[in-house]
């Protein structure tokens, strides 16, 4: 059977990747479909891949359409309210921790060496915040080692973006390459969309093999990094303490984020 409600998780997930800080694996795990995105990624090269790709080719559908659809409104916002944006998905994470802990079963299943991979994720993602992504302006002339340069810069990236916490836009902005990338998809340029897209394809295979061997062999542990990176990136989000009427707009962003949140826990983590 097709799961068609991956469309619109897929539109969610891909807002999410335009905007640099929030990645698209903390909102799988908003979603509650994170492990069964690992699962999937593998098993289409097994002999289920064709249940494995009624799952992915709706969500594939729904990511793609929200980058080329919402990258130049989310664009718009970055740019025009970064802080009450970033305060909407702050709350989208805040709001998701109560279910991620209770998936985690974190009463029964941690021990204190969980806790110490917990904090060890919630260092790696909020010392990210000390990086210094400085803006570049998009590459005009492509050559060879331009290519070279998109493709790993789209490997690393969706590396990251399969890991919760990880912004794989923040990635790209870290390397410099962030304006070029979205550029070309606003633009339809099909050399950049084609070459950073077969990096990432790749980079998700690889990244999602060695997240599905840890989730099966150390559960528990893997968990653990995962809520870690989830709150550390609470610390990479936050933009500041707003200010005059921004205060308000961004608290009523943030709440906005938490009742989101507190709908998708009633409607993805039933039971």
């Amino acid at each position: 059977m097709w799961e068609w409600k991956n469309i619109y998780r897929g539109m969610l997930m891909g807002a999410s990747d335009v905007v640099p800080g929030v990645s698209g694996g903390t909102i799988a795990v908003v979603l509650g479909i994170y492990d069964r995105l690992i699962e999937a990624i593998n098993g289409i090269f097994t002999r289920e891949w064709k249940k494995h790709l009624r799952f992915l080719i709706p969500l594939g559908l729904g990511v793609g359409t929200s980058i080329v659809l919402l990258a130049s409104l989310m664009e718009w916002l970055f740019e025009h309210y970064p802080g009450p944006t970033q305060f909407f998905f702050l709350g989208l994470i805040i709001g998701v921790l109560p279910y991620l802990t209770h998936k985690a079963d974190m009463k029964h299943q941690f021990e204190a060496k969980h806790y110490l991979i917990l904090i060890l994720g919630v260092a790696i993602v909020g010392s990210m915040a000390l990086f210094q992504a400085n803006e570049t302006d998009p590459i005009q002339n492509f050559t060879f080692s331009t290519y070279i340069l998109l493709f790993f810069s789209g490997f690393i990236a969706s590396s990251a973006m399969i890991l919760p916490g990880i912004s794989g836009s923040f990635i790209l902005l870290i390397i410099g390459v962030y304006t070029t990338v979205i550029g070309g998809i606003s633009n339809f340029q099909l050399d950049v969309i084609a070459v950073v897209g077969i990096g990432i394809v790749i980079g998700i295979i690889v990244m999602s093999r060695i997240v599905k061997y840890f989730l099966e062999h150390h559960t528990s542990g893997t968990f653990a990094l995962i809520i870690g990176l989830v709150i550390g990136s609470v610390f990479v989000i936050f933009p500041g303490l707003p200010e005059g009427i921004f205060w308000l707009v961004s608290l009523l962003t943030f709440l906005g984020g938490l009742l989101v949140a507190w709908l998708l826990g009633r409607v993805e983590y039933k039971g």
